[in-house]
């Protein structure tokens, strides 16, 4: 009965460290590819476990078709909340100019690397390169 106290640590333990496990890996991401997109902001997701921004961007070989919608992957909101983000940074219909590094299987997706707002001036800092 003495082991009882340890063991109902170490399951707590487990439990509180299980959502570091679950996390994904950036693989999907081409790091060493950057693109930069100009577009609207369609909605801005403060949530965990990732902030998100959905861009309409225009479609490059149609300029008369609908825009292409696009989302960005952007880091936990206390991360960002770090960077100078909070959750009014960006409305929708905001004019932005995202910078991403897009999945490796080219659907319109990609990790946030860096943004300018709708008055030119950067938001917030940029994240730190995955290690």
């Amino acid at each position: 009965m003495k082991r009882a106290p340890n063991i109902l640590i170490a399951i707590g333990a487990m439990l509180i460290a299980s959502p570091a496990f679950a996390h994904h890996s950036h693989a999907m991401f081409d790091s060493e590819k950057k693109v930069t997109l100009v577009g609207t902001v369609k909605e801005f997701e403060w949530d965990n476990p990732h902030c998100w921004i959905q861009v309409l961007v225009p479609n490059p070989d149609d300029p008369n078709a609908a825009p292409v919608e696009w989302g960005v992957e952007m880091d936990s909101p206390l991360a960002m909340f770090r960077r100078g983000w909070k959750p009014g940074t960006l409305k929708v219909g905001d004019k932005i100019t995202v910078v991403i590094n897009p999945l490796r299987d080219g659907r319109p997706s990609g990790q946030y690397v860096s943004a300018t707002g709708p008055d030119g001036k950067p938001l917030g800092t940029a994240p730190e390169a995955p290690k």
